[in-house]
Parts: C-alpha cells; structure tokens; sequence
C-alpha cells in the first residue's frame, strides 16, 4: 500500500519504461488516473521529471515516479530495480522503451553489425534485462508483463530507415513473451504483446518523417486515420486491468488494419 500526500491511497505500482516522452507518457498518464503509482524509466532524468511533474498535475501528487536508467546497462537496471522494489511489489510493467536506429555510417559488415547490435540493445535487451530484474517483484497472482512491440514485427521491414534490424528485434518480443506466459501463467501472471501500427505524436521517426510519409501510413490503414498515443495508452490500461486475467500469450495488433489478424 503507496500512502500519498494528503493521505490518498494507491495500492498498484506500475512500472513504465520509455515513460518520459510520447506513448509512454501517454502510457503511465493512463495508468496513474487509473490508481496506479507509475514509475517513469528514462535515460534523461530531465525529460522524465518534467513528465513525473505533468502526471502529478492531473492525477494527484505523488503519482509518478522518474527513475533515470539507461536500460541497456546491466549495472544501471540494477540500481533502477532496487529503487522500484523499495516501494512495493509491482503489478503491472509495461516495456515500452525502443526507437529505430540510425542506419549503418557506411557500407562496411562492420557498420552494419554496430547498427544492428544497437537496435537490438535499444529494442530487445532492454526489455530482457528490465524484466528479468522485476521478475521476482512482480505481483503473485494478478500481476501483468506488456511488451510494446510494433506492426513492422508482424509485417517486416527493410530500406532506408534500417527498419529491418528494428522488426527483427520487436519480432524478438514475441518469441520471448510467449515463452514468458507459459512460465510465469501458473503464478497468475499474463504476458502479452501490444503491437501498434503507425502513430503520431512521438519521436520515433525523426528525421524520416515527412507529409507524404504521413499521408502513406495513413493511406494503408482501414480506418483512415493515425494512431495517438492516446490510443495505445487505453489498450494497455485495459490489458493492465483486473478484467484482463484470461488474455496472455497474445499478439495485439493495433493498427487502423493496416496489418490484419495475425
């Protein structure tokens, strides 16, 4: 039990990495309204802070929680894990963090290998070293492991954004969160994998975003719109939610239909 200032009460911790900018503000805004204490995991305790104190703003003081981590660093994982089992067993972890990596400097193997090691490193590791740290905290029964994958997992992807070595690593989630739902089923813990399709509002694309990319990814959803991380915050929030204790071991797609049922 998490006593706020002011007395209020907030018996469920989240953790979310990735939570100081885009979906995973988005993400850890939803679930401190729904009663969680969130703690943010970031690489610049700047960005995080001002997202804690945003958060704070509309759900109550002491809702968030920044923990500055380069999750690619086991040493740092470490240190951010035994900040957040101090305060208390953590029911829901949403690994959020990743971004597509810049393309290799040249055309060398060993440009290429850096590139792809990195993208792993940003996309896969930090998930499997976070998680594997929080294992042990999670909350037996009712806890909730949530992989943020992406639609080129599901469809591939190559060119010029090196956007293959950044599908091959979400694709690595889902291999791995399976694996994750057989073990820990027995504990009541589920694990599911929410892999959203084009969205908004976010830092993933960088330089290589441009009207008419825009207009492409819209132009190949069903529904004829982008996504928000408004969006992929109420999925998460319902696959975090007590009403979700018979979904693990799946594959979410979220995407407008730009990617059918697989």
């Amino acid at each position: 039990m998490i006593i706020e200032a002011g007395g209020a009460v907030r018996e469920r911790l989240a953790v979310v990495s990735g939570g100081g900018t885009g979906i995973g503000k988005a993400i850890a805004a939803e679930l401190a309204a729904a009663g969680h204490r969130v703690a943010l995991i970031g690489r610049r305790a700047e960005v995080l802070e001002h997202a804690a104190h945003e958060i704070d703003d509309l759900a109550g003081p002491g809702s968030a929680v920044p923990v500055a981590a380069d999750l690619t660093d086991p040493a740092q994982v470490t240190a951010a894990a035994e900040r957040i089992t101090a305060l208390g067993p953590v029911d829901v972890l949403v690994n959020n963090a990743g971004a597509v990596i810049t393309p290799p400097a040249d055309d060398s193997l060993a440009s290429l290998a850096d590139a792809w090691r990195h993208d792993l490193d940003t996309n896969l590791i930090t998930a499997v070293l976070l998680t594997s740290a929080l294992l042990g905290s999670l909350r037996r029964p009712g806890g909730r492991l949530i992989m943020i994958s992406s639609a080129a997992a599901q469809r591939g992807g190559a060119g010029p954004q090196s956007a293959g070595s950044y599908a091959a690593a979400k694709a690595g989630l889902h291999g791995w969160a399976f694996g994750l739902a057989r073990l820990l089923g027995p504990d009541g813990i589920t694990v599911n994998v929410l892999a959203p399709g084009y969205v908004t509002d976010t830092e993933i694309f960088g330089d290589y975003w441009s009207p008419g990319f825009h207009d492409a990814k819209i132009a190949d959803t069903l529904v004829g719109r982008a996504g928000t991380p408004a969006d992929v915050a109420a999925a998460v929030a319902y696959i975090a939610s007590p009403a979700a204790g018979y979904l693990t071991g799946q594959i979410i797609g979220l995407n407008g239909g730009a990617v059918l049922g697989r």
